[in-house]
């Protein structure tokens, strides 16, 4: 992918835009509506100007432990649909992302972060 030039962040030295989709964070109790973009060195959610937590989050790729799939939970608690993903830091923190193709995004942060594909 190779046309950057509306990213509503700078792309470091070398990095590069591997994929992007609208997608939800769950932020708390607040599932904050946005954008996923996947580079070639971290995961950036931008969330939408209308969400009380409005503020980027950034994971370099190389503080991922793992990323697999996830169910959607209502109220953080009752499954719901099994359409997220859980991305696990080194320090055990999980974040959650409701996204479009879970598998292709899991196969795509899988490969950006050098590793191979997961069996899904």
């Amino acid at each position: 992918m190779s046309a950057t030039g509306s990213l509503p962040f700078p792309l470091g030295q070398g990095e590069e835009l591997v994929r992007s989709n609208a997608a939800n964070m769950q932020r708390g109790a607040e599932t904050a509506g946005g954008k996923l973009y996947l580079t070639t060195q971290r995961l950036v959610f931008i969330a939408h100007s209308f969400n009380v937590q409005r503020g980027p989050s950034e994971i370099p790729l190389q503080l991922i432990r793992d990323v697999g799939g996830a169910w959607t939970k209502l109220l953080g608690v009752l499954p719901l649909v099994p359409n997220s993903i859980a991305v696990t830091l080194h320090d055990g923190t999980v974040h959650s992302f409701v996204v479009s193709g879970r598998s292709s995004w899991i196969t795509a942060i899988t490969q950006a972060r050098g590793g191979s594909t997961p069996a899904l």
